[in-house]
């Protein structure tokens, strides 16, 4: 499903680019399950603004790391959590540049509505 998640933000024709130009890169890990996923920009001559690896190793370093729970995450990328409230009360924990992450969430504001509308037809079990 986070594959669709990214497909859906690098396929949108301003958040994509938006993401692409603000260039920060970020390490997401689920901590009750064990996963990580790396994102950054799409590097000069590859087709797509977003590039994504399920992996723990990749070859870049993220400019923001950032640890929650997949329930934490559920409201998050349905737009349903408050990022900086979330840092404070120790539900999600951060390391690196926060400033950069804190400036993604109006470029990715937009795809709130349209991943509830997913979550909300496919889903119905995941939505908050």
């Amino acid at each position: 499903m986070l594959d669709r998640v990214f497909t859906t933000m690098n396929e949108d024709p301003e958040m994509g680019p938006r993401m692409r130009e603000a260039d920060v890169s970020q390490r997401l890990e689920f901590i009750d399950i064990g996963l990580v996923i790396n994102i950054r920009a799409g590097r000069p001559g590859e087709l797509h603004d977003l590039h994504w690896e399920w992996a723990a190793e990749v070859d870049w370093s993220p400019k923001v790391r950032m640890a929650m729970s997949t329930a934490t995450a559920n409201r998050y990328l349905q737009g349903r959590e408050n990022v900086a409230l979330a840092i404070l009360r120790g539900r999600i924990r951060t390391d690196g540049d926060l400033k950069a992450a804190l400036q993604m969430i109006p470029i990715t504001k937009p795809f709130y509505e349209r991943f509830r509308a997913v979550i909300a037809s496919e889903y119905p079990h995941l939505a908050v």
